[in-house]
């Protein structure tokens, strides 16, 4: 059974048939799935899925380019959400240098607000890194130097250098559609080497859909066409791959296997 480790079942595209969406998964094997917070205006229908369906879990946060648009949110606002028992991690947050959509300084703050809210209720962070490895690593080595924090970074693309970082600081990687695109040769060079149990799949629905959905709108059943991908990609069977990354997301998002 497969666990879409990151999806975004209330954006457009799929939450007008989000019942629909959701069948589809099961029926092709996805178990389990983690529906993202980007913004406070939409925790709670975020969190209303959940509540609904028992295979869903939520997360409370706020996405780097919503972080100018929420400087009301702080670490004890995140902390009072995540009581709630279907959320079980923090975010997703994080640095977005490629569009700049808020200022650096204050997502960094953010980050950083969301990371002393992992640390505090013991819940991962999700976090969300592009063209921004140097400061993100720089917050995430100096934070966990005052307290350890669990975690994946989310969609990884980044550096080989970045992945070696991130195990080092003993997070988790979770890779998307993008490892089966053609153009990504380095990523998949990669995700050869990350190891068996640090390794998350995840969709990011509804974008970035894999080979052979490209141009469609990404689903959580795709992130089995993912993981068929990497199974080959890594000399595993699907079935082994699916089962691996199903225990790695329940050994990080421990609030969810003790429901």
């Amino acid at each position: 059974m497969f666990t879409d480790s990151h999806c975004h079942l209330n954006y457009k595209g799929l939450v007008e048939e989000q019942a629909a969406v959701l069948e589809r998964a099961r029926a092709g094997g996805v178990s389990r799935m983690l529906n993202i917070a980007t913004r406070a205006s939409e925790w709670a229908d975020v969190l209303g899925t959940a509540e609904r369906e028992p295979d869903v879990w939520a997360t409370i946060g706020i996405h780097p380019h919503e972080a100018d648009e929420h400087p009301d949110i702080d670490t004890a606002r995140l902390v009072e959400g995540a009581a709630h028992p279907r959320i079980i991690g923090i975010g997703e947050t994080g640095l977005d240098y490629y569009y700049d959509h808020s200022d650096r300084q204050r997502q960094q703050d953010s980050f950083r607000a969301h990371i002393a809210a992992s640390r505090e209720t013991g819940l991962p962070i999700i976090i969300h890194t592009r063209d921004a490895e140097e400061d993100t690593a720089a917050i995430l080595r100096e934070e966990m130097g005052k307290g350890a924090f669990p975690g994946v970074i989310h969609c990884f693309t980044a550096s080989d250098g970045f992945a070696d970082i991130a195990l080092e600081l003993g997070l988790y990687i979770s890779l998307s559609g993008i490892v089966t695109f053609k153009s990504a040769r380095d990523l998949q060079e990669t995700a050869k080497r990350i190891p068996d149990d640090r390794l998350l799949i995840e969709t990011d629905s509804p974008f970035l859909a894999p080979v052979p959905h490209r141009g469609k709108t990404c689903e959580p059943l795709f992130v089995t066409d993912t993981a068929r991908f990497l199974a080959d990609l890594r000399g595993t069977t699907v079935e082994a791959l699916a089962e691996r990354t199903s225990v790695n997301f329940m050994a990080l998002f421990t609030k969810c296997a003790g429901e």
